[in-house]
């Protein structure tokens, strides 16, 4: 696996097995093709507290404090990932996601040891598809492969 935040998994990968002692939320992009559907399916993959809100901002500072995850390596899996917002016009929102993703999981890399908040090593791992390898790969977002 390259040093990355983004990989791509066979559908059949079992991740639980890969990623041992990991904390696996699971989006299905079936269930996620509008952004109020994401919001929501992110929402109760990752556990979010009830306070949170089902926005962009909201879905930052979620990701970007996790303190109520007990296990340090942290996954986003987005399963069905062709259907994942399918349903919004164009891909701005999607890369917008993106973005925030691999900035939060590049804070959560280079965290100081002398914060209070217990360090986190989060991945985005997406079921492969053509259309997210074709995102992925016109915005040159580097990615691996669960092996």
């Amino acid at each position: 696996m390259k040093n990355t935040h983004f990989l791509l998994a066979k559908p059949a990968e079992n991740l639980k097995k890969i990623f041992l002692g990991a904390f696996i939320g699971e989006v299905n992009g079936q269930k996620a093709t509008t952004m109020k559907e994401f919001h929501e399916q992110i929402g109760l993959a990752l556990a979010f507290p009830d306070y949170s809100g089902k926005n962009l901002d909201a879905l930052d500072e979620m990701i970007n404090d996790l303190e109520w995850i007990k296990e340090e390596k942290v996954i986003i899996y987005i399963s069905n990932s062709a259907d994942w917002l399918s349903k919004e016009k164009g891909d701005d929102r999607i890369l917008t996601i993106l973005d925030i993703f691999d900035a939060t999981a590049e804070d959560w890399k280079w965290m100081d040891e002398d914060d209070e908040t217990a360090k986190k090593d989060l991945r985005i791992i997406f079921s492969d598809s053509e259309r997210i390898r074709r995102l992925l790969e016109e915005q040159e977002i580097p990615f691996g492969e669960v092996e």
